[in-house]
């Protein structure tokens, strides 16, 4: 059995270039049975669920998730083609395909009436972004920089170019980008570099952590400061720091421990200090709460006074799916069945876990698109599972 489950953000590789998951031992393995079975007693209605057949992805080809769309770019091509399908109905015509030029890799997010496809190198760093349609895919501007959606505008930074770890580091200066135009509206440059978090909401907001510490929120639509404060150090990258509502949790050394500190926004004023177990842990936002993940299992924190608000031990052994990089739905995590084949799915929100379906032998590549999970088949195809995230 190999179920191939890409973790991180929106960004895409070719397929055969994905490892998969580690072997869940025995012991797991039971534990994940006996979780399962309690909680499909409860959820057989939503364990049945009804997949539409989407288009044929050649083996060498990229799946990404941008809003609305499917998009599924083919670099066996020449030119590479980008296509773009209906999320919810996979099954009919793309809504329209377009060359793209070459690239080692490619992610893409929506920012509002775009499309905004970033090229990317052989170390995953970001090469250029090109702003297209979401109607039709033609292309409205292009720039040489790294483009984020922030809320209903956008911003261009330049990466720290790292092998290991692209897009966690800032340098230079932070753009404001027109998204009608790409033309830039505002400047704020950056002393030595910076860790910058685009944070969920509308209008959009930056944070800008700088290497001395000094920390800003900034209005993503005129590069307004609105808050500052002073952060410990910490290792600044995609999942750390996170913000739940007015709230943000950082993840950081004290003393020979680990601690997690929260801080109201916008004035970053500290609420909170909660140790932590040293070892492996990552922070993702879950339906309003802040979820962790460490070697014991998943529990949830309330970000504005960090007290616990659940625990699964057994949710350890559970991958989450690849989404959206800024998500305030409930987390979609994948485990495996009794027979130790078949793929179970569970959604993690305010209210623990809860097992939605058990998909098919054979499924690969599974991401949250939308309102559903992609996936694809035996044949190549990809399926689209309808989820109950509620």
């Amino acid at each position: 059995m190999s179920v191939l489950i890409e973790l991180g953000d929106e960004r895409g590789a070719p397929l055969d270039d994905r490892v998969p998951p580690p072997e869940v031992s025995r012991r797991w393995r039971v534990a994940l049975v006996v979780a399962a079975c309690a909680l499909l007693g409860g959820a057989a209605s939503t364990a049945r669920l009804s997949p539409q057949v989407g288009p044929a992805v050649p083996a060498r080809a990229t799946v990404l998730g941008a809003g609305p769309l499917l998009l599924v770019v083919d670099a066996g091509t020449n030119p590479p083609t980008l296509s773009a399908y209906d999320s919810t109905a996979p099954d009919g015509p793309p809504r329209w395909r377009v060359t793209v030029p070459p690239a080692a890799g490619w992610s893409a997010e929506a920012a509002g009436d775009l499309l905004l496809l970033v090229e990317r190198d052989q170390t995953r760093g970001a090469r250029v972004t090109t702003a297209r349609s979401m109607r039709t895919g033609q292309p409205v501007w292009r720039r040489p920089e790294r483009v984020y959606a922030v809320g209903d505008t956008a911003v261009a930074v330049s990466e720290v170019r790292s092998a290991s770890e692209p897009g966690r580091r800032v340098e230079g200066t932070v753009h404001g980008v027109d998204p009608a135009t790409g033309a830039t509206r505002w400047s704020v440059p950056v002393p030595s570099t910076a860790a910058l978090r685009v944070l969920p909401g509308t209008p959009g907001r930056l944070l800008l952590v700088q290497d001395d510490g000094l920390a800003r929120l900034l209005d993503a639509r005129d590069g307004t400061e609105r808050g500052r404060g002073r952060l410990p150090p910490a290792d600044y990258g995609p999942d750390n720091p996170q913000v739940a509502g007015e709230h943000l949790v950082l993840r950081h050394p004290s003393g020979g421990a680990v601690t997690l500190s929260g801080y109201d926004l916008p004035g970053l004023v500290p609420r909170w200090r909660l140790p932590v177990q040293a070892g492996e842990l990552t922070l993702r936002p879950c339906d309003g709460l802040i979820c962790g993940q460490d070697e014991q299992g998943r529990w949830a924190i309330d970000a504005g006074t960090g007290s616990r608000v659940w625990t699964w031990p057994a949710g350890a052994r559970w991958h989450p799916v690849a989404g959206p990089r800024v998500a305030t739905e409930p987390l979609v995590v994948l485990g495996l069945a009794a027979d130790g084949r078949r793929v179970l799915v569970a959604t993690v929100g305010r209210d623990g876990h809860r097992v939605t379906a058990v998909l098919p032998v054979g499924l690969t590549d599974c991401r949250r698109v939308g309102t559903g999970l992609i996936c694809r088949d035996g044949t190549a195809r990809v399926v689209l599972w309808p989820l109950d995230a509620r």
